[in-house]
C-alpha cells in the first residue's frame, strides 16, 4: 500500500489533474445515462474484474475476502489486477480497458472522479437495495460523495495519533504522554539527547514538515483548522488554527535548528523499512497512523511503546481524542461491462461486517462500519485500540473532497516547507497569497 504521504500527494494531483482535463474535453459527467435494474438479481453469475494498489501480502489480505465473495457465489468469476495505482487507475479507465471496480488509496480523487464520472453515482444502487449509509463513520461518509453525489464507498480508513517509546518516556521522568502541542514540545525537548559535536543523538519529536506523516492535513484537527469555505474556495488565509500551528511548528524547529533537524532527518532510516527512526529508538515520539503498529510487530517486535491521541494546540483542548482521518475508497467504473457485479462485490466488502472486520484484521487497518469497530472478531491491542477509539470521535476530521484533488493541500505544504525554514516574512499576506493560488487552480476547472 502506498502510504507515503509526500508521494500519495504527488500521485493524486496528477490523478486529479487527468481527470479535470478529461471533464474540460468532454463536457459531461460520463455516467449521467446509466441504467439500474429495477431489482438486484437474485442469482449473481459471470466475470467482474477489480483493480486495487495493493501488493505481496497485502494483496493476499484482499484476495481471501475475494474468494469468499466467490465461494458465496460459485457462478461468479473476480478478475483481480493488483498493484494498480491511481495513475494507472485513472488511465485505464480513460482508455476504456476493463475496469469494473476500482480501489483508490486516497480519498483525495473523490472530487476529480465524481465530477468526471470516472467513477459512477451509487445513489441508485444504494436506494434500490436499502444500504443504509448511517452505518459508515461520520467522516467516511463525508469523504465518499462530493457535491452531494456518492460515487464511492470506503474501504478502511487511516487515522493518525501519537506514538511513543516508554522506556525513552521513562528515563526522562515523563510520567504520561503530552496532551497539548506546548507539553509535546517540552517533553521532545527533554528527551532529546546531543552527541559530544553537538549533533542530535536521539531526538524526542521531529517537527520538520515534510518528515514521515507530519503533513499539514494530519495536524490541522489539532486546532480545527479549516481547508475550503461552504462555496468551495480556499479559506486557509482566513482560519486562525493554521497560523497557530504554524507559529507553534516554526518555533519548535528554531529551538533545536532547521540545518541541524534537517542533518538528523537526512541521516535516519526510511519510513517504511525496519530502518524507521522510532522504531530504532531514535525518534523518542512520533506521529504516525495505526499501520505502524503491523510494522512494530514484525520489525520491532522488542520495541516497548504505547500510543495516545495526538495532542491539541494549548487553545483547543476540548479537540482531545480526536485526529485526522483518511482512507481507501472503491467505485465503479463509468465503462464497467458488468456494473451489478461490480456492485455486488464493492457492497460486500464495504457494507458485510464480517468482511470488513478480515480486512481490517489482515491489513491493520481501521475499519470504517461502526458495526464492525464494535464487533468482537476485531483483534485490537492496546496501542491499535488509541485508532478504534479517534476513528469514533466526534473530533476527528478529513481534508475536504475538491475538483483537484490534493492540489489545494500541495500547494499549502510547498509554502509551509519554506516558510518553517526561517520562520519570517509576513504570515498573514503568504497565507491570503496560497489562498489565490489555490483559488486559480479551482476556476480553471470549476469556473469562477
Amino acid at each position: 500500500m502506498i502510504r507515503s504521504t509526500a508521494l500519495r500527494r504527488q500521485l493524486v494531483g496528477a490523478v486529479a489533474v487527468a481527470a479535470a482535463t478529461a471533464l474540460i474535453l468532454s463536457g459531461c459527467s460520463g455516467s449521467a445515462n446509466q441504467k439500474v435494474d429495477k431489482a438486484a438479481p437474485k442469482v449473481l453469475s459471470g466475470n467482474v474484474s477489480f483493480w486495487h494498489f495493493f501488493t505481496d501480502r497485502e494483496a493476499k489480505v484482499i484476495q481471501s475476502v475475494v474468494d469468499d465473495f466467490e465461494k458465496a457465489n460459485p457462478k461468479v468469476h473476480v478478475s483481480v489486477h493488483s498493484g494498480q495505482d491511481d495513475t494507472k487507475l485513472q488511465q485505464a479507465i480513460s482508455a476504456g480497458n476493463n475496469v469494473d471496480l476500482g480501489m483508490s488509496y486516497s480519498t483525495d480523487i473523490v472530487g476529480s472522479f465524481c465530477t468526471s464520472g470516472a467513477f459512477r453515482d451509487l445513489a441508485p444502487y444504494i436506494k434500490r437495495d436499502k444500504v443504509d449509509i448511517s452505518a459508515l463513520t461520520p467522516v467516511t461518509r463525508s469523504y465518499t460523495e462530493f457535491n452531494g453525489k456518492r460515487c464511492a464507498m470506503p474501504a478502511l480508513t487511516d487515522d493518525y495519533a501519537l506514538y511513543y517509546n516508554t522506556d525513552l518516556m521513562t528515563a526522562a521522568g515523563i510520567t504520561s504522554p503530552p496532551r497539548t502541542l506546548s507539553e509535546l514540545e517540552t517533553d521532545a525537548l527533554k528527551m532529546t539527547t546531543y552527541n559530544a559535536d553537538g549533533s542530535i543523538k536521539v531526538l524526542g519529536y521531529d517537527p520538520l514538515m515534510g518528515y514521515y506523516e507530519n503533513a499539514a492535513a494530519h495536524y490541522g484537527p489539532a486546532a480545527g483548522a479549516k481547508w475550503l469555505g461552504s462555496d468551495g474556495k480556499s479559506v486557509i488565509g482566513s482560519d486562525a488554527g493554521w497560523p497557530e500551528l504554524m507559529k507553534w511548528q516554526t518555533a519548535f524547529v528554531k529551538k533545536i535548528g532547521y540545518a541541524k533537524l534537517k542533518r538528523f532527518s537526512a541521516s535516519l532510516g526510511q519510513e517504511f523499512t525496519a530502518q524507521n527512526s522510532f522504531q530504532k529508538g531514535k525518534l523518542a515520539m512520533n506521529m504516525d497512523g495505526e499501520y505502524r503498529t503491523a510494522f512494530i510487530a514484525d520489525q520491532a517486535p522488542d520495541l516497548k511503546y504505547a500510543t495516545a491521541p495526538f495532542p491539541t494546540a494549548d487553545d483547543h483542548t476540548d479537540l482531545y481524542g480526536g485526529g485526522y482521518i483518511t482512507g481507501n475508497i472503491m467505485g465503479i467504473s463509468k465503462g464497467s461491462q458488468n456494473p451489478e457485479l461490480a456492485w455486488a462485490l464493492l457492497k460486500y466488502m464495504t457494507t458485510d461486517t464480517a468482511a470488513v472486520v478480515k480486512l481490517a484484521n489482515g491489513l491493520k487497518n481501521i475499519p470504517h462500519l461502526t458495526s464492525a469497530l464494535k464487533s468482537p472478531d476485531l483483534v485490537v491491542s492496546a496501542q491499535y485500540k488509541t485508532f478504534v477509539d479517534v476513528a469514533q470521535n466526534a473530533n476527528s476530521s478529513t481534508t475536504p473532497p475538491s475538483p483537484v484533488g490534493a492540489g489545494y493541500q500541495q500547494t499549502f505544504e510547498q509554502y509551509w516547507d519554506k516558510y518553517q525554514e526561517t520562520g519570517a516574512g509576513d504570515l498573514a499576506a503568504g497565507l491570503t497569497k496560497v489562498d489565490k493560488q489555490i483559488n486559480a487552480s479551482l476556476a480553471l476547472v470549476s469556473g469562477p
